[in-house]
């Protein structure tokens, strides 16, 4: 049998790579093992895990018969995703790192040293899939097969040059699928926890990692009457939605506020930057938590070009289930392309910096930063 191609695999010492690396290489391919550094700036603090990591991915590559080659990324993903982090974090929006990871550094400087390596294509453990759409003669970027694990979120910046020489293998199977391959197999990882949380900050408390980087400015946090009830550590350490670290939770309301009760959890609803000021509310359901309406800019469509307008479903956060809503095309203030999304229902918490997701079915058509979401009552 003659040998497919070559494809570098992402191994991140995780089971998801792991099993993506062993089934290219059951299909005939020629497969390269590459471990991605992409952050050294603690890395003998308890909560760095890239050693355990790559001594991990080492181990997988071993059992599998595959080269590995340790790459560090770090000063490529300080300059274009961390940077880039902290600028959002310090104008009070909540990025998403993770998306810019995977377009600045997984899909970019990756995939260009596996080209300099003779690749023809890389491969990553994300849960998605590519498809070439044969009456367009684009590739399209899909769901993965298996809902609750499905990545396609954090992979909708990828663009058709990246969608053209990317393999996702497990997208295909369910989770459940991927840890029995891998103990039937004898991986050495087949039962590693899966990493949760950004990067670069592991399972360390994040408050504590943002402390270093960016400095705190106190204020006062007010509900809806205006009554200061409490103070913040700093507006870039609360996210729109949050609930917990509020250190209200003992204040009792005179009233009833509209969506809660005296002993109804308080949530974040606005940062004021120019004023240094923290809103919270009473109750899930609170008028301020609740947008009809989103803008978003820098966008990134996978097909290259934006959709027509028309209806289509949107994610304005992972996990969250595909909401019905119309998308139109527009400008914005500063002549940037944009996109308006209207929702059939509310959204809850829909947060300037997270990512806007348009889907057609199971076709994740790419989408953009929310810029603004105006709530029921500004």
């Amino acid at each position: 049998m003659s040998q497919l191609p070559r494809v570098v695999v992402g191994l991140s010492g995780g089971v998801d790579s792991a099993v993506t690396a062993y089934l290219l290489k059951q299909q005939g391919y020629d497969v390269i093992g590459i471990f991605m550094k992409n952050w050294e700036d603690d890395d003998d603090s308890e909560y760095c895990s890239s050693n355990i990591d790559f001594v991990d991915a080492a181990a997988v590559a071993d059992v599998l018969g595959i080269e590995i080659e340790h790459v560090n990324f770090a000063a490529d993903y300080k300059d274009r995703v961390f940077s880039e982090f902290l600028r959002e974090y310090q104008a009070g929006r909540t990025p998403n790192p993770d998306i810019l990871c995977n377009a600045e550094i997984k899909f970019k400087s990756f995939l260009d040293h596996a080209m300099r390596l003779g690749a023809e294509k890389i491969a990553t453990g994300h849960y998605a899939r590519v498809r070439l759409n044969a009456q367009t003669g684009r590739h399209e970027l899909l769901k993965g097969l298996d809902p609750s694990k499905d990545q396609s979120y954090f992979l909708h910046r990828l663009n058709q040059a990246q969608l053209s020489k990317t393999l996702f293998p497990v997208g295909e199977l369910n989770k459940t699928e991927v840890r029995r391959i891998a103990e039937e197999i004898g991986l050495p990882n087949a039962k590693k926890k899966d990493s949760t949380g950004i990067c670069f900050i592991g399972e360390r408390p994040f408050r504590e990692f943002l402390n270093r980087y960016i400095s705190k400015e106190p204020g006062p946090i007010k509900d809806p009457t205006g009554r200061t009830i409490g103070q913040h550590v700093g507006l870039s350490f609360y996210t729109l939605g949050q609930r917990q670290g509020l250190g209200i939770g003992g204040i009792k309301t005179k009233g009833a506020q509209r969506g809660g009760g005296e002993h109804t959890p308080w949530f974040v609803a606005r940062k004021d930057i120019e004023k240094n000021t923290l809103w919270v509310v009473q109750g899930h359901d609170h008028p301020w938590l609740q947008s009809p309406i989103l803008q978003a800019t820098d966008v990134s469509w996978c097909a290259g070009t934006a959709p027509e307008p028309g209806h289509y479903a949107a994610k304005t956060r992972y996990r969250q289930a595909d909401a019905p809503c119309s998308l139109q095309n527009m400008h914005m203030a500063d002549g940037q392309a944009g996109f308006e999304l209207r929702f059939a229902e509310n959204q809850w918490a829909v947060t300037p910096g997270q990512s806007a997701v348009v889907y057609d079915g199971e076709v994740c058509l790419g989408g953009g930063v929310i810029h603004s979401a105006p709530t029921l009552t500004n």
